[in-house]
């Protein structure tokens, strides 16, 4: 199993500085760089201070400049707030820049309140048709000219300025939950990206299964990796799981505002709705959480991410910033860049000398 890691810029208090923010994430990325990760993604998202990521080129771009190895990546783009040529030659630039290190990871876009800003009120669930349209296009803008007489983008003949690095372009992965998505996302050349949210495991095997269906229905097209989502929190005594627990219960009312379009937001601040509003609130009880999260000592960790890894899962999302304090967020990362990653190091070595 391969691990990578999402790191998105938050506030939840106008007090805080943002410069503080942006100092923290790159300090988890440079962690995770030292440790054994292969990629630090990064969203977009517009006008809300839970996730601040208003181009997430720029960031990537400046996380560049202060780590080694890792890859950097988005997860994800929306479709729906992007130009194809312009997207294109950001996403080229970007990958000159970080000599070859991007991975482009797409979506159909996320919060009805970002469609109505962003997208002229045009309802979420259509964002998917952009991402159908501008996906394919990408590979083509990047190889050279095309002209293009789509049904949400005309142009003429057009290639995209510059070119990437990686030839004939970043890893793309897309961003998916249903068999279609996934469906459309094999037959282009794209890996998956899907996330459980807060459901117990057997969302997990359900997303795997779903994904097992579509590779084999596509046998003409190289098997993809099949990236999986969920919030994570090691630490050293099992007494503390309520603290990931309780944040991610505050952070998950202001989430499910925007995903569900059930308070307001004012001055880019989501209000926290009550969770006994939320249609699947079971979700979020403590005992729930602590059980389907990746929370828990490292040992405990280990066993619940070797089901994963069971269910078919090739590589695993670290989500570690969703409201915890910065000390518990990097002290949870080294930890388990200490002692959950060689475990899985050491099993695969093993593996392959038994294959030999």
């Amino acid at each position: 199993m391969k691990f990578s890691i999402v790191v998105n810029m938050d506030r939840t208090d106008p007090n805080q500085d943002m410069r503080d923010v942006v100092r923290e994430c790159l300090e988890l990325v440079q962690i995770a760089d030292e440790g054994g990760f292969e990629i630090a993604f990064t969203a977009e998202h517009h006008t809300i201070e839970v996730t601040v990521a208003p181009n997430p080129f720029t960031l990537l771009t400046y996380w560049g400049q202060h780590t080694k190895n890792i890859r950097l990546g988005t997860a994800v783009v929306s479709a729906p707030y992007w130009h194809p040529i312009r997207l294109a030659g950001e996403a080229a630039l970007t990958d000159i820049i970080l000599e070859g290190r991007l991975e482009l990871g797409l979506g159909r876009g996320s919060y009805q309140y970002e469609f109505d800003r962003m997208a002229g009120g045009m309802p979420q669930g259509d964002g998917g048709k952009y991402l159908r349209e501008i996906v394919p296009l990408l590979n083509k803008l990047w190889a050279g000219d095309v002209e293009h007489k789509g049904e949400l983008f005309q142009f003429p003949a057009a290639t995209s300025v510059p070119k990437p690095l990686q030839n004939p372009g970043p890893r793309m992965w897309v961003a998916a939950r249903d068999p279609n998505t996934f469906d459309f996302a094999v037959k282009n050349g794209c890996h998956i990206m899907s996330t459980p949210l807060q459901r117990p495991h057997e969302e997990v095997i359900d997303l795997c299964k779903k994904f097992e269906m579509v590779v084999a229905a596509n046998p003409q097209v190289p098997r993809p990796e099949h990236m999986m989502l969920r919030r994570a929190c090691v630490y050293e005594n099992p007494d503390e799981w309520r603290k990931p627990v309780d944040a991610t219960i505050d952070f998950g009312r202001h989430f499910e505002n925007l995903f569900r379009n059930l308070g307001t937001v004012r001055n880019g601040f989501p209000e926290p709705v009550d969770v006994n509003v939320i249609a699947n609130k079971t979700d979020y009880s403590p005992e729930a959480l602590h059980e389907n999260m990746l929370f828990g000592t490292a040992d405990e960790v280990i066993a619940k991410l070797e089901k994963y890894e069971e269910a078919g899962v090739d590589h695993f999302l670290y989500a570690g910033r969703f409201g915890l304090p910065h000390p518990e967020s990097k002290k949870s990362l080294e930890l388990f860049c200490r002692d959950v990653i060689p475990h899985f190091q050491s099993n695969e070595s093993v593996k392959r000398e038994r294959a030999v």
